[in-house]
């Protein structure tokens, strides 16, 4: 279950109206771990999650699918055809400026770069301002937990030793006059890290 209060607060230090998550056939991750949904669980139809900095989140979902985004907080709002979806969109959104979405201008940053350009284009075309939701990402998704980080420890101490044993192997060859290549090393390192 999303920290909704948390998210709202982490919006307006970053200066937007609200979060759209959105997803499509399980294209994007991110919405799926920042809302604490199934990312195993399949759907074939379009589902909105509107966080806005300010009042409860709103979920859109397709009729065919419409318990989606059940578990999730906020009001609940229920498209069929594409021209409902599209006023379903502007009515959550309302008076709203800045969109955050996983998009990257330009796609500097393709691991938040996710929304399609279509549906891009459609929030812009309503008048609203989509911006990249990459901070929200790293505060809310790109966050270590303990076990992630002790592992990290672990792997960096692991490639420190083996630095330092490639540094003495080094030293030992040349000291008892062996030619030691670059990819003699490369391979006595990628031998290590094997074992």
């Amino acid at each position: 279950m999303p920290d909704i209060a948390r998210i709202q607060k982490e919006l307006k230090t970053v200066g937007v109206d609200g979060w759209l998550l959105y997803d499509f056939r399980n294209r994007d991750p991110i919405a799926h771990g920042v809302l604490g949904l199934d990312f195993g669980g399949f759907t074939t139809r379009r589902w909105f999650y509107w966080i806005p900095t300010k009042g409860e989140p709103v979920k859109l979902v397709s009729a065919v699918e419409s318990t989606k985004l059940d578990p999730l907080p906020g009001e609940k709002r229920v498209y069929l055809s594409w021209r409902e979806l599209h006023d379903d969109i502007k009515s959550m959104l309302g008076s709203s400026k800045k969109v955050a979405m996983q998009f990257s201008p330009q796609g500097n940053v393709p691991y938040v770069s996710i929304v399609d350009g279509g549906t891009i284009d459609l929030i812009r075309s309503f008048g609203y301002d989509v911006v990249s939701s990459a901070g929200l990402v790293q505060t809310f998704q790109a966050v270590l937990d303990e076990a992630a980080y002790r592992s990290h420890l672990e792997a960096a101490e692991r490639v420190q030793r083996i630095k330092d044993e490639a540094v003495a192997h080094i030293g030992n060859e040349m000291r008892s006059g062996r030619t030691i290549t670059q990819y003699d090393v490369q391979q006595f390192i990628f031998k290590r890290f094997g074992e």
